[in-house]
């Protein structure tokens, strides 16, 4: 909701929001899943969402390195994070990213 709310602030007209919680658009498909506390923020987001070019989707963070840096960062935080600009730990993901190469991860068993 927050996501949501801050692309609202921001004008922001084109939003993707991605998730590696199911969660996500399972509650964009059924309101009655999320709490009774927070279902008239959630309705209001959702209004907010059928006004502009917004999508939600989910993936397996362990698969976008991006996600998966950024979402350790917010592990090691005490509060809310914003950056105006892409943080050093995940630059060169960044830049890969954005010229199409590919990622890969090896294990060992």
């Amino acid at each position: 909701m927050w996501a949501i709310e801050i692309a609202h602030n921001h004008n922001w007209n084109n939003s993707w929001l991605e998730t590696d919680s199911m969660l996500l658009p399972l509650a964009f498909k059924n309101s009655i899943m999320i709490l009774w506390a927070l279902r008239n923020k959630w309705l209001n987001c959702i209004e907010v969402t059928k006004r502009k070019n917004f999508i939600a989707s989910h993936i397996y963070r362990e698969e976008n390195i991006c996600a998966d840096g950024l979402a350790n960062l917010g592990l090691m935080s005490n509060g809310f994070l914003w950056w105006q600009n892409v943080p050093n730990n995940i630059r060169k993901e960044v830049v890969k990213n954005m010229l199409g190469m590919p990622n890969y991860r090896f294990t060992t068993f």
